[in-house]
């Protein structure tokens, strides 16, 4: 099992030591190290590399020519003509992951992965030994391009919590090194406005102004009472605490529920038969992180999205715990045939489709799981966990239900920005 390890605390104090260490295009980073004919060239890394696919990765020779993140690749490639389109590869992500990661840990235990390219490391009880943090981190830096890669840069932003060090790492990139100190703490905020700060969007930049707090020089130093009523929760005395060097963002927490979501592109949603592939890849990629996490699951979600900004969802409570990926796609195709009956619908599984999702939560342990007395799941479930086995092994496409059998690879491996919890299942490193 994976540590656990809460450093929130609600004490004014600058003394902890915090690093927030940004890696810089991770994605895109990660094809130039290991194709050196793409360095220095613009690249955006795509699911998928259709006329309409989507950017979820430019390198920073791309941003510089104004592709952004989420932006189609036809609009992509009008910007920057010379854009080159590569799809993912999210096997290599995971391992320049868990190599940078290593090289952090090197420094000391308490590093707490926030996602694919992001890691808060807790340098406090090693204040004595690491004297310097600026040349703490430069070496840091060094040490990922000597260990990790020669093209990989990461902006480090140091601060006495993790927020202003998060804060810190995106104030300058790429590449870049920014501490944040009580005493120049409010020289850095007086130059940002609120939706510069981490988490804070314009609807809540909206609510703060209308109670008053325009900038976050005075959100810093607004009382936490006042903040909590604007907020009408505790959110605000977050806020609060955040900007006054506070911990309340570095408690790491086990599952409450897991997840497996998929846009749909414009080639793709023209077939019916491709969407319910995907909506089977997605019950079999759920059913992999239940068995890898030891959990079965009594409740389940699902939602579809559409062309036209509307959305099904729905969600069922089963009376018996399940891990399979084929009994979760009955569920959710159950739910769905009800819905389409009861509601005198079209099909939900339709042209229109942009998104689908599933999901789990009220887990069970497998080993507190109660079989009935009616039937022999021992063995079936024992096997499914032997079949990760292998696939960890030997990869995962070497051993395969027949169902998951297809012509062509209806949806590859993907990773995101989110929860890397499954890649340090038994390890030290703290998962977030």
């Amino acid at each position: 099992m994976s540590l656990s390890l809460n450093f929130n605390h609600t004490a004014y104090t600058a003394d902890s030591l915090m690093f927030f260490v940004d890696m810089n295009s991770f994605f895109a980073a990660c094809e130039q190290q290991v194709n050196f004919y793409l360095r220095g060239r613009p690249v955006g890394v795509c699911v998928y590399t259709g006329k309409y696919g989507c950017v979820i990765a430019p390198s920073i020779e791309a941003k510089q020519k104004g592709v952004k993140t989420g932006m189609r690749l036809n609009e992509a490639m009008q910007l920057c003509p010379e854009l080159v389109p590569l799809e993912t590869n999210p096997a290599r992500y995971r391992e320049f992951h868990i190599a940078f990661i290593g090289v952090l840990k090197k420094y000391t235990d308490e590093v707490i992965p926030k996602s694919i390219d992001e890691a808060v490391m807790n340098l406090t009880s090693s204040r004595l030994l690491y004297k310097n943090p600026v040349e703490l981190a430069k070496k840091i830096k060094q040490d990922i391009k000597d260990k990790v890669g020669d093209w990989l840069t990461c902006s480090i932003g140091i601060a006495p919590n993790a927020f202003l060090a998060k804060l810190g790492s995106d104030l300058q990139k790429p590449d870049g090194l920014v501490i944040i100190t009580p005493s120049n703490i409010d020289e850095v905020l007086s130059k940002l406005r609120l939706t510069d700060l981490p988490g804070i969007a314009a609807g809540m930049a909206l609510r703060l102004e209308l109670g008053g707090i325009h900038t976050p020089l005075q959100l810093r130093h607004t009382p936490p009472d006042k903040l909590k009523r604007i907020c009408k929760s505790v959110v605000g005395l977050h806020w609060h605490y955040r900007l006054n060097f506070a911990e309340v963002d570095t408690m790491t927490r086990d599952y409450k529920s897991m997840q497996a979501m998929r846009q749909v592109s414009k080639e793709q949603r023209k077939s019916v038969e491709i969407l319910e592939d995907i909506l089977l890849t997605l019950c079999m990629t759920l059913e992999a992180r239940l068995v890898k996490n030891n959990f079965f699951a009594k409740e389940f979600f699902m939602h579809v999205s559409y062309e036209n900004g509307s959305q099904w969802a729905d969600k069922v409570i089963h009376q018996s715990p399940l891990q399979d990926g084929t009994e979760i796609l009955s569920i959710v195709k159950s739910r769905m045939q009800k819905f389409q009956t009861a509601h005198q619908s079209g099909v939900l599984i339709n042209s229109k489709v942009t998104a689908l999702g599933v999901g789990a939560t009220h887990f069970v342990p497998d080993d507190l799981v109660q079989y009935s007395l009616f039937e022999d799941n021992v063995r079936k479930d024992n096997l499914r966990k032997t079949v990760y086995e292998v696939k960890g092994k030997y990869g995962r496409d070497k051993i395969m239900k027949a169902i998951e059998l297809k012509e062509n690879d209806i949806m590859k491996d993907v990773i995101g920005f989110g929860s890397v919890k499954d890649l340090h299942i038994g390890s030290s490193v703290l998962d977030e």
